[in-house]
């Protein structure tokens, strides 16, 4: 079996594996044919270093001085300077990328890391804790592609916001219970109809490349959930939708559908030779009912902050909405 060797440079830690191969490359076995474990001071062999490249790598980083700060009351923490830390980081990553290893960043959040330590009755001064609070960001966080930490940095904050986003919505519709008239779960019919709307948008929109926004006011946060989709012309073909932003999406657009309250949607598509077209719903009762053209321009053409008009966008032409969600008793 692989003897695991926990390096600790920078900010992250990862194993490396190292194997005593045989001829084969599969390592020694003794006489029952069990793996035998490699010798302490064993050289990896280029079969190793391949395997090297197969074990992926979680980087936690923070990304801001104050995060920075926090980290440095442990004694453990080797970093003085936070400038000299991003460095540090920038360097491991190409190191990294040189030797085809996938590595996924993500954010460090040093309270996070304090009541993970907490839940887990960890010693948050040790490497080992660090270590394994790092391990699980990894479904929050981004591929290394190659960029620099600073280009790096606001991808990870939206990536962030975006998750936080998805799980204030899911759980606020997990929350919703059922439909007191006809027992149906609110949440679960809100989902399965913004699903539809979202068919529809696509449908509607024509060829081309969509960019939808949903913005949803609730009481504690504002939700925003932002998806870009291609439709082709040919007729009956799917829209290519990029990542999971159709999950986004649809998971914030049903909480303004169950929540009934204000909330809107805008649609602007974009094809080559033609000027870009915008169109625009408000949520009301949790229908969204179809903005008028003179409305779609308003909107886009004042500013949210000051309310002042704002010049029109060139190339763009306002459009009224389209019928998406046929009025009718829904939850």
């Amino acid at each position: 079996m692989p003897e695991n060797r926990t390096t600790r440079t920078g900010r992250t830690e990862h194993t490396e594996h190292t194997e005593r191969p045989d001829r084969t490359g599969r390592g020694e076995r003794d006489g029952n044919g069990r793996a035998e474990r490699a010798a302490p001071g064993t050289p990896v062999t280029e079969a190793g270093h391949t395997l090297r490249r197969e074990v992926p790598s979680t980087l936690g980083l923070l990304a801001d001085a104050q995060d920075f700060a926090a980290m440095r009351g442990y004694d453990t923490f080797p970093f003085e300077d936070h400038q000299d830390y991003l460095r540090q980081v920038d360097a491991l990553l190409a190191s990294l990328a040189a030797q085809e290893v996938h590595t996924v960043v993500a954010l460090f959040d040093p309270d996070d890391f304090a009541d993970y330590c907490a839940d887990h009755g960890l010693d948050p001064d040790t490497p080992g804790a660090r270590t394994r609070f790092t391990a699980e960001l990894g479904g929050a966080g981004l591929p290394y592609t190659g960029q620099p930490v600073a280009e790096l940095v606001p991808l990870l904050v939206d990536e962030a916001v975006r998750q936080a986003t998805w799980e204030y919505a899911t759980l606020l519709l997990a929350g919703l219970g059922a439909c007191a008239d006809c027992g149906q779960d609110i949440g679960h019919a809100s989902f399965e109809r913004a699903g539809l709307v979202l068919e529809r948008f696509l449908e509607h929109g024509g060829p081309g490349h969509h960019h939808l926004v949903a913005s949803i006011p609730t009481q504690d946060e504002q939700l925003v959930a932002v998806l870009h989709a291609d439709t082709g012309g040919a007729p009956g073909a799917e829209p290519v939708i990029a990542g999971r932003d159709g999950l986004d999406f649809v998971t914030v657009l049903a909480a303004g559908i169950a929540l009934g309250g204000p909330g809107g949607v805008v649609l602007r598509t974009s094809r080559p030779g033609a000027k870009d077209r915008v169109h625009g719903w408000r949520l009301a009762g949790g229908n969204l009912v179809p903005l008028s053209a003179a409305a779609v321009f308003n909107a886009y053409c004042t500013d949210a902050d000051t309310g002042e008009p704002v010049a029109p966008e060139p190339g763009v032409e306002y459009c009224p909405g389209f019928e998406v969600d046929p009025p009718g008793p829904h939850h």
